[in-house]
C-alpha cells in the first residue's frame, strides 16, 4: 500500500490558496485602490489583477450613481420659521484614489456636509421663498456641495428637498394667527357697516325734520308692509271720524228699512 505524502498535499493546498487569493477581479462599474505594505500603490480595474498575498491590500470602490437620504432636521428660516426639512443628494465617486485617501469614510461625509449645506443655505431665505422656489435651492445646494467634496473625489449630480413642513405646534399657532386676522377684519367690516348706516339714518332724520309729510308717508309705508305680511286691513288714524260716520248712517238706513209701516 502507497503511502500518502502529507506534506505535499499540503503544500499544494497552501499554493493553491496562494494563487486564489492573489486573484482578483473588479467589476466595470467598480475601482480598487491598492496598497502595498501600507503605501498608495494604485488604482487597479475593471478586470482582473493579481495581488501579493500577505503583502498587498485593496479596497473597493462603487463607481455608480449613489442616493444617500438626509434625515429630517429642523431648520429656521430668514423669517424666523422653523421649518422640518429632508432632502436626497446623488453622487458618484470620480476619483477612487481621492476617495479613499482624502476622507475616512465619504458618503458619511457627504451626508453631514448635505445636513450643513441645507441648514446655511435655508437660514438664508424665507418661507414663502422656501415653499416658491425648491428648485432654485435645490440648484444652489448641489453647486455648494459638488465645490466641496471635489477634492474628496466626489462628484454631486443633484439635490432634491423632498418635504419642507412646519411642525404641529407652529401649524397650530399660525391657524390661531389666521383666525385672529379673519376675526380683525370681520370686525373692520361690520363696524364700517354700522357707521354707514348710521350716516344714512342721520341724513333720513335730517329730510324728514325738513319735509314732515315724508313722514307720514313713511308710516302709511310700514304699515301696509306689515298688514301685508298678517292679511290686515289698515285704517289710517284720521279717517276713523269718517269710518264712524258712514258706519252710523249705514245703521240709520238698515234701521228705517226694518221699521213697520202704518196702514
Amino acid at each position: 500500500m502507497a503511502l500518502i505524502n502529507i506534506p505535499l498535499y499540503v503544500g499544494i493546498l497552501v499554493v493553491v490558496l496562494i494563487i486564489y487569493s492573489a486573484i482578483k477581479i473588479i467589476r466595470e462599474y467598480e475601482r480598487a485602490v491598492v496598497f502595498r505594505l501600507g503605501r498608495l500603490l494604485g488604482v487597479k480595474g475593471p478586470g482582473i489583477f493579481f495581488l501579493i498575498p500577505l503583502i498587498d491590500s485593496m479596497i473597493k470602490t462603487d463607481l455608480r450613481t449613489t442616493v444617500i437620504d438626509v434625515s429630517k432636521q429642523r431648520l429656521i428660516t430668514k423669517d424666523n420659521v422653523t421649518v422640518d426639512v429632508d432632502a436626497v443628494v446623488y453622487y458618484r465617486v470620480s476619483d477612487p484614489q481621492k476617495a479613499i485617501v482624502q476622507v475616512e469614510d465619504f458618503q458619511d461625509a457627504t451626508r453631514l456636509l448635505a445636513q450643513t449645506t441645507l441648514r446655511d443655505i435655508l437660514g438664508q431665505v424665507d418661507l414663502d421663498y422656501l415653499l416658491a422656489q425648491r428648485e432654485e435651492l435645490n440648484k444652489r445646494v448641489q453647486k455648494i456641495l459638488d465645490t466641496a467634496t471635489d477634492n474628496w473625489g466626489i462628484k454631486v449630480s443633484g439635490v432634491t428637498i423632498k418635504d419642507a413642513s412646519l411642525p404641529e405646534e407652529m401649524m397650530r399657532a399660525i391657524a390661531k394667527q389666521a383666525e385672529a386676522e379673519r376675526e380683525r377684519r370681520s370686525r373692520i367690516i361690520m363696524a364700517g357697516g354700522e357707521l354707514e348706516a348710521s350716516k344714512k339714518m342721520t341724513e333720513a332724520a335730517a329730510y324728514y325734520q325738513k319735509v314732515p309729510s315724508a313722514i307720514r308717508l313713511r308710516e302709511l309705508q310700514t304699515l301696509t308692509e306689515i298688514a301685508r305680511e298678517h292679511n290686515m286691513i289698515v285704517v289710517p288714524s284720521g279717517a276713523f271720524g269718517a269710518v264712524a260716520g258712514m258706519a252710523k248712517a249705514v245703521q240709520m238706513s238698515e234701521n228705517k228699512d226694518t221699521k213697520p209701516r202704518k196702514n
